[in-house]
């Protein structure tokens, strides 16, 4: 049972409704809690305490938010209930680039995840991954044969990592690694955390073809390590919200980039592909 499950399984009804109040406003003050679930302050710092060991809430101040900050990642949890139409639409067109017999590495990323589906109907194939959720999702495919790498857990990532996890996929060949970042800076992609950006650098240097997958809304912000720059990755797929400015930005600068459109007037097969021509 991955990361996931067992946290939605392990809150209590009171919690339950906490934690979906904060995702829901983004920042709550401690005393709207009080009043709002009519709680002693006892009793909401317990909540509020159980919910921040389990990485689905942090303190703020005199707020509680369950938003990421540029030093500290979201659980899974959270992350895997933001833009799921843009993640779903760019992780559609990252597995179109699969083909039966290749085999790819994903990472820890919800927006991986959502490959999985696409995935499971591309045969034969090899996934090599360091997500405990995305093994097990594919893992009952018979046409998909899973490695999973190994290393030290992360319940906020539900993934492994650490020396273990880097030593394995080094001793390996991939064809295509599909990793994502926390945030795009100028030509440069984040993550809040050292150990998870080692786990994604390994997947991409043992990789032939390296793609970034990116939903819009984490251009122009920044987080604590650097990733990579964007010219390390042979394609940056993200959606339509981008700014068409960013966009432009990024093309000049010569970085292959696909858009996966979520208008509502698109057909969930139609994507719009830019790129820079080859001459440029």
């Amino acid at each position: 049972m991955n990361a996931m499950l067992m946290e939605g399984q392990a809150l209590s009804g009171r919690r339950r409704g906490i934690l979906d109040y904060v995702m829901e406003q983004g920042a709550v003050p401690v005393g709207e809690l009080l009043k709002r679930f009519s709680l002693s302050r006892t009793s909401i710092n317990r909540d509020l305490l159980a919910l921040s060991a389990q990485g689905l809430i942090r303190r703020n101040g005199a707020n509680i938010t369950a938003l990421p900050s540029v030093s500290a990642p979201g659980s899974i949890l959270y992350r895997s209930r933001q833009e799921v139409a843009q993640k779903q639409a760019i992780a559609k067109l990252a597995a179109s680039m699969v083909s039966p017999g290749d085999t790819v590495a994903l990472d820890d990323s919800t927006t991986a995840l959502c490959m999985a589906e696409s995935l499971s109907e591309i045969a034969p194939l090899t996934v090599v991954t360091n997500s405990l959720g995305l093994g097990m999702r594919l893992g009952s495919c018979e046409t998909v044969s899973v490695i999973g790498l190994g290393g030290n857990y992360s319940p906020t990532f539900d993934a492994f990592a650490g020396m273990v996890c880097e030593q394995s996929v080094r001793a390996m060949r991939i064809d295509m690694a599909f990793v994502s970042a926390a945030a795009v800076h100028g030509l440069t992609a984040y993550h809040q955390v050292e150990e998870i950006v080692r786990a994604k650098r390994a997947l991409m240097d043992t990789a032939d073809c390296r793609v970034l997958l990116v939903d819009s809304r984490k251009f122009d912000t920044s987080a604590m390590s650097r990733l990579a720059m964007l010219s390390e990755f042979d394609v940056v797929i993200t959606d339509d919200g981008i700014d068409p400015d960013y966009a432009e930005m990024l093309r000049d600068a010569g970085v292959t980039l696909r858009i996966a459109s979520v208008s509502p007037s698109v057909s969930d097969d139609s994507f719009t592909v830019e790129q820079r021509p080859p001459h440029e």
